[in-house]
């Protein structure tokens, strides 16, 4: 597994062009931490990446075993407790007619997704400073 993204500063206050591949997008802060609410701001991007992971495994894994989700739909939350401590709140709404053991599987399928994992329990990460003249291309 093999994921790049990069990140180049627009000269614009907070605002961020972000490349995963060929896709883009703009990352900024809303405008009561200095920003202009060009693209979202970091934990939005955190929520969207988790809400991403759930709702692809999920349709995965109710289409290995021939359930119809019909629409799926989540809204994820972050809130923080008096010791600071980040909570992510995950609501999930499906159309498709799903009895309470599909459900509950479901469930449990979300609470494993890879990105849900990596959240829990951390990862690994390592700064290092690039080399002038070793920059990545624009």
């Amino acid at each position: 597994m093999s994921h790049t993204a990069r990140i180049v500063s627009t000269g614009t206050d907070f605002a961020h062009r972000i490349t995963l591949g060929p896709h883009q997008l703009l990352a900024d802060e809303p405008p009561a931490l200095g920003g202009r609410d060009a693209g979202p701001a970091p934990f939005d991007l955190y929520l969207a990446s988790l809400a991403a992971c759930t709702a692809i495994t999920l349709r995965m894994y109710a289409q290995k075993k021939g359930w119809d989700l019909g629409e799926l739909r989540a809204e994820l939350s972050l809130s923080r407790d008096a010791d600071d401590k980040l909570h992510v709140h995950r609501t999930l709404w499906a159309s498709g007619a799903l009895d309470d053991a599909q459900w509950a599987r479901l469930l449990d399928v979300a609470a494993r997704t890879p990105v849900t994992k990596v959240m829990r329990e951390g990862a690994v990460i390592i700064s290092a400073r690039g080399t002038v003249g070793a920059e990545p291309a624009r």
